[in-house]
């Protein structure tokens, strides 16, 4: 019984994993094809150079275009693409202008006056705790 005790802990000890590891990639991949194949003009994508671009065309099997700056139109395999980015939201400045108004007394009092030492304040810390240029290097020197 002790002699079959310990490979069988060994196979368990090494299946399970495996085969955990196996699920999780087949899932993994499943998404991949997914996001490749509903890529659409108009959707913004990173590639897995890093590259960022919105897609232009997207009618081959395994090549789309993405442009990557006005005008500039390259041509891509499917699987380069590595996600697919949300648009950035931009906010409205008139909300933000009036949520930082504040009325005292009956009298529309703008708080901006009260956050330039704020800002100061922060700039003055980016100073300090910013990265730091090391020397230049002396070359032939011993």
């Amino acid at each position: 019984m002790n002699n079959l005790l310990l490979p069988l802990l060994l196979l368990v000890v090494v299946a399970v994993p495996l085969v955990l590891g196996t699920r999780k990639q087949k899932k993994q991949q499943a998404a991949q094809q997914d996001l490749q194949k509903s890529i659409a003009p108009g959707d913004r994508v990173m590639t897995t150079s890093g590259l960022y671009g919105t897609v232009a065309d997207a009618s081959g099997d395994d090549t789309i275009d993405i442009e990557i700056a006005p005008g500039v139109v390259t041509t891509w395999l499917r699987i380069a693409v590595r996600e697919k980015i949300a648009p950035a939201v931009e906010t409205d400045e008139t909300e933000t202008e009036t949520d930082s108004d504040e009325t005292v007394g009956g009298v529309a009092s703008t708080s901006s006056a009260s956050e330039a030492p704020v800002q100061e304040s922060i700039s003055d810390e980016g100073e300090k705790s910013g990265a730091q240029i090391a020397p230049p290097l002396e070359h032939g020197k011993k």
